[in-house]
């Protein structure tokens, strides 16, 4: 609120804006959280703050956006989520940089392109095989949704007719109950100059609904986890082993299954964090600049039974449709996390730009308002990045711990517990009849261990004055809910990604990190 006004002055409330592709959930949080809905009949074309859509925005319409203005896609991504160009970016990376830092992408052709490069590939890898079988996985450029998949160990049965992926198929994915699992995480990038990178703690898990079978290879429902395809098969409603009932579960309960069989689930979340930030480099230099916008990426994750993560691919606009209770309890906080994220990030920065300008004010003050009145820090000491908030206990079923900055709202893990009973009919410490396949093991955890970041620490010198990092600005929000940030990690890059992106210092600042956890 303005200094000159007086305390009890009543703020405009916020507006959003959208159109027939905006997902029911995020009008439904917003309405929620006081925001009136956009009317073009009655209220001045630029009276809104935030407008959220399915589809991307022209570039004209990221160049008209006011100070006050926010929109939920970001120019230029759709050069990582669409398969085949995915593929281009990250052999690129992997050429310039080396396949050490690349390796979690299975082998890749772009078809037509690729043709005879996968032609020799195949026969090549066949004849050293001799009769074992090798499985490879076509998928449309395109497509999402599962749709046009063809998984293949013949070459005879290997048909496309546009512009396709070919990978190797990881045939030894990690089986719960015998059941194929991927994992589907958040990443929400705020900026691209400079580059900022959160990733949501909290997630889904999606899992086939028949049994993992690789003598057969056409039967969808055990080798595709997409929830589009599961949803309509026979087992769907069935109670299955370890599983239970439908195919998701929140990521939280996925790594305390994990904990509950002595795996190392900190080792994997770093993995993942080092995964989304080498993605997401392999594009941030060519993406043009735009101001006031945001991208929320579902990134795609298959994690094999040695417990390597593999990137699948990272999807636009992930869905945002509530078709179980899984769904809700995970994406409704997700979105008022992100609004949460938005306006800690956005407008702490944009709303000074925007001051000045009469036509803004209310609405600004108002973003503030709905953050529950806590302006963010100027910046917060680098100590405070060494660790998240989130922490658990060994025999704890409540996971995430998340400071939120809307203590009103129950984290995701908190109400699974509450509503476990309703669809889940296993409890995530229900066993399989035998031990899974997992070869990498650790220590039980202690209790109250917490969840540690990438980030190294470092202290401000001083609390009581604005912490400039570098004489070109200041470290972002260490968290915002269940979103913390990835990237910048530590101070070195926080500099490299000013002015320009140094993408060669941040790889060399993540291969000294990587060194350093691995010693």
């Amino acid at each position: 609120m303005a200094e000159d006004e007086p305390s009890g002055a009543l703020l405009k409330p916020l507006v959003f804006r959208v159109d027939e592709t905006t997902p029911a959930v995020v009008q439904s949080v917003l309405l929620e959280r006081g925001w009136n809905k956009f009317d073009k009949q009655e209220q001045n074309a630029e009276d809104w703050n935030l407008y959220w859509r399915t589809s991307s925005f022209r570039m004209t319409e990221h160049n008209s956006v006011k100070p006050w203005q926010q929109l939920n896609h970001h120019p230029g991504t759709t050069k990582l989520t669409r398969k085949d160009c995915l593929a281009k970016h990250l052999k690129h990376m992997r050429r310039m940089y080396g396949t050490s830092l690349y390796q979690f992408i299975p082998l890749t052709f772009v078809m037509p392109n690729d043709y005879t490069k996968f032609v020799a590939e195949y026969f090549q890898e066949r004849q050293m095989l001799g009769t074992k079988h090798s499985y490879w996985i076509c998928k449309p450029a395109e497509l999402s949704r599962g749709r046009g998949i063809l998984i293949f160990s013949d070459f005879k049965d290997f048909i496309f007719d546009d512009m396709y992926i070919v990978q190797k198929y990881i045939s030894n994915p990690l089986l719960i109950g015998r059941y194929k699992c991927d994992l589907r995480i958040y990443v929400c990038v705020t900026g691209f100059k400079p580059l900022t990178i959160y990733v949501y703690q909290e997630g889904l898990v999606r899992f086939a609904t028949e049994k993992f079978d690789l003598s057969n290879l056409q039967n969808n429902y055990a080798h595709l986890t997409n929830s589009s395809i599961n949803k309509s098969g026979a087992s769907y409603e069935k109670i299955k082993e370890v599983i239970g009932h439908g195919c998701k579960w929140t990521l939280s309960r996925f790594f305390s299954y994990l904990r509950s069989w002595d795996v190392d689930d900190l080792l994997l979340w770093k993995k993942i964090h080092r995964m989304v930030i080498l993605t997401i480099l392999a594009i941030a230099p060519s993406v043009p600049f735009a101001a006031n916008c945001f991208e929320l990426f579902g990134f795609d994750i298959l994690i094999d039974d040695n417990l390597k993560p593999w990137l699948l691919e990272v999807n636009y606009s992930p869905a945002l449709t509530l078709d179980c209770s899984t769904d809700v309890l995970v994406k409704r906080k997700l979105v008022h996390d992100i609004i949460d994220l938005i306006y800690l990030n956005g407008l702490r920065n944009e709303g000074r730009e925007a001051s000045n300008a009469t036509h803004g004010n209310s609405n600004i003050d108002a973003a503030k308002s709905d953050r529950g009145g806590l302006d963010a820090p100027d910046c917060l000491p680098y100590d405070s990045l060494s660790f998240t908030s989130r922490m658990y206990n060994e025999d704890d079923s409540v996971v995430e711990k998340a400071v939120s900055v809307r203590p009103e709202a129950a984290p995701a893990s908190q109400l699974e517990g509450e509503m476990s009973g309703q669809d889940f009919h296993l409890s995530t410490r229900e066993m399989p009849q035998s031990k899974p396949k997992l070869r990498s093991r650790h220590t039980p955890h202690k209790t109250l261990m917490p969840y540690a970041s990438l980030f190294q620490s470092h202290s401000c010198k001083t609390k009581t004055s604005p912490c400039v990092l570098s004489d070109r600005g200041k470290a972002p929000d260490p968290q915002a809910g269940n979103f913390v940030l990835v990237f910048p990690f530590n101070e070195a890059t926080l500099g490299a990604s000013r002015n320009g992106l140094n993408v060669k210092r941040i790889i060399q600042e993540l291969q000294k990190l990587m060194n350093k956890q691995h010693s």
